[in-house]
């Protein structure tokens, strides 16, 4: 498939920004259009590097007006945008309905009327549910078993995707990623958390006894197989993307402090996350069917990671200045 102008919603996020950093080196030729609410993980320093290159809009996916201005000429869109974190959803379920639900209802009804060519739909692999205790892997083809407000929030969304193209034979595809790490990820997740934390030698918080498996992928491979996927996938199917890895939160922990030559007493075991999913594993080899080769393991992936935000110091101290940084840690970690 061939496009000129893309749309990328929460395109100042963080996998979101990685994809369309991808997608100025990929298609130079493209029209890249960024639709982003700027909610506290949305950030334009992430774009600063292609903003010549790139049309920059602020608005919301919820919103139709927004939407449609966005919108006006693309003949893809690639759905990023979304509230992602977990914590955040046990503490507050409503906007993960609000953006995750009734925003891609809103960029789908805006696709159908002016007849985009392509829709890509950028889901989870949290959808799926605890693999913890089962072996084997999640396929395309296993039922939704969402256990966080987030993770249902995503398997509705996908829902209305997958019924659009039913209903009004919209060109649609969906991607499910695993856990994705690199630049520009905001502070709150484990891996940015346990490196800036490190970096001020302050505890790396594990959950539980760290035994929590993860499948965490580079974002440049995530940001690759997506655009993989919306060049090849076939219309009306869902993509896993995984590494193909499995690795525990100790592990994470440890990896970060050896890089930075920190004491491996800073790790602190704090009170588990309610409704934990202990193991989420993906089989990515549809889309590998593709052509889709990963970058990166996570031995060496993290490892440019934790380079990364040595050398960007001044973004993610910004980052953590944050109010809703703040509260979050407040609320959430204070009391364990």
């Amino acid at each position: 498939m061939a496009f000129k102008r893309v749309l990328v919603t929460g395109g100042a996020g963080f996998i979101g920004s990685n994809y369309v950093h991808y997608a100025v080196e990929k298609h130079p030729e493209w029209e890249i259009v960024v639709l982003d609410k700027l909610t506290y993980a949305g950030n334009l320093e992430n774009l600063e590097p292609v903003r010549g290159r790139i049309t920059f809009i602020q608005g919301d996916i919820a919103d139709p007006e927004d939407v449609k201005r966005a919108m006006d000429g693309a003949d893809a869109v690639l759905n990023f945008a979304a509230e992602s974190h977990v914590d955040r959803s046990l503490l507050d379920p409503r906007p993960f309905v609000k953006t995750n639900v009734e925003g891609t209802l809103v960029l789908l009804e805006q696709a159908r009327r002016q007849g985009l060519e392509r829709f890509l739909h950028v889901s989870t692999d949290e959808v799926y549910g605890d693999l913890w205790g089962v072996e084997g892997h999640s396929l395309e083809t296993d039922p939704f078993r969402p256990r966080s407000p987030y993770a249902a929030s995503k398997a509705g969304a996908e829902h209305l995707v997958f019924s659009y193209g039913i209903s009004y034979k919209l060109d649609v595809v969906v991607t499910r990623g695993s856990n994705t790490y690199g630049p520009y990820q905001y502070p709150e997740k484990i891996i940015p958390l346990f490196i800036t934390n490190a970096l001020e030698d302050k505890p790396l918080p594990v959950y539980g006894q760290g035994q929590a498996l993860r499948d965490y992928m580079h974002a440049y491979d995530h940001a690759a197989g997506i655009d993989l996927v919306l060049h090849r996938g076939n219309s009306g199917e869902a993509y896993n993307l995984g590494a193909r890895e499995q690795i525990p939160g100790t592990e994470v922990a440890e990896r970060v402090l050896e890089a930075l030559g920190k004491p491996h007493s800073l790790i602190r075991f704090v009170e588990d996350r309610p409704g934990h999913d202990y193991r989420y594993s993906v089989d990515p080899s549809k889309t590998e069917a593709l052509g889709w080769v990963r970058k990166y393991r996570f031995p060496e992936g993290l490892a440019e990671t934790v380079r990364w935000f040595e050398a960007n110091e001044g973004w993610w101290r910004r980052v953590r200045e944050k109010k809703e940084h703040q509260e979050l840690m407040q609320a959430w970690y204070a009391k364990r």
